[in-house]
């Protein structure tokens, strides 16, 4: 067994290929999220919004965007969209795919945070002499933070997982490192489980870290009521 597992991971430093792969998967899931919390805070807005163009809009983005799989999604943007401009960039593409993905998800978590908080807190914001956005700024956004932390941390995590699917379009992330090596050696239950123990590893670990936080900021709440 270990001499299986020094010729298929460590012959030739084919174990370089994970952490390269593994940084991939982590850039991707981290931008994306950050558009994606960009894109879901603006459409949860115009969602709750009196506008009916708006709400149109994002009525159809979020139904779009959600009712399409990941996998062809991506397809979509790589073979369709991004290949006949002539960009070949395939981590960008994977990066504003899941992005956009993710804003779809992220709007309806902002939204029920946003429409979960009492409506007397804008009323009361209003009152003061606050303007609607700084009423929305100041006093709901925080309120509505707290609610949907577990639910956006959720979204976090799924979205790593998702990324597996970025190989699809050739970009190597730790699913396709691991395949990678499959390849060159003719071994799948090394590199296979090994990709499978990372991910579950770094799920489990953001669970983790996520539910510390989530105690600490309870903890904080408390203490300042």
């Amino acid at each position: 067994m270990l001499e299986s597992f020094f010729n298929t991971m460590i012959a030739k430093g084919r174990w370089m290929l994970i952490p390269r792969g593994l940084g991939t998967t982590l850039l991707i899931a981290l931008c994306a999220v950050l558009i994606g919390s960009v894109l879901g805070c603006t459409f949860a807005l115009f969602k709750i919004s009196k506008s009916k163009p708006l709400n149109y809009i994002s009525s159809f983005y979020t139904t779009i965007i959600r009712g399409i799989p990941m996998a062809t999604q991506l397809m979509i943007f790589y073979f369709v969209i991004f290949a006949p401009l002539g960009f070949s960039n395939t981590v960008a593409v994977a990066i504003i795919a899941f992005g956009i993905n993710s804003g779809a998800y992220c709007t309806e978590i902002f939204r029920a945070g946003i429409q979960g908080v009492d409506p007397g807190q804008m009323e009361a914001g209003r009152s003061l002499g606050l303007s609607w956005s700084q009423t929305m700024r100041k006093i709901i956004l925080p309120q509505a933070f707290r609610t949907i932390l577990p639910t956006y941390t959720s979204e976090f995590i799924t979205l790593i997982k998702e990324t597996s699917v970025a190989s699809f379009i050739a970009v190597v992330d730790l699913q396709k490192a691991c395949d990678n090596i499959r390849n060159a050696t003719y071994n799948a239950w090394i590199p296979l489980l090994s990709c499978a123990a990372i991910y579950l590893i770094l799920t489990l670990g953001l669970t983790k870290f996520f539910a510390i936080f989530e105690k600490k900021l309870a903890k904080s709440d408390r203490k300042s009521k």
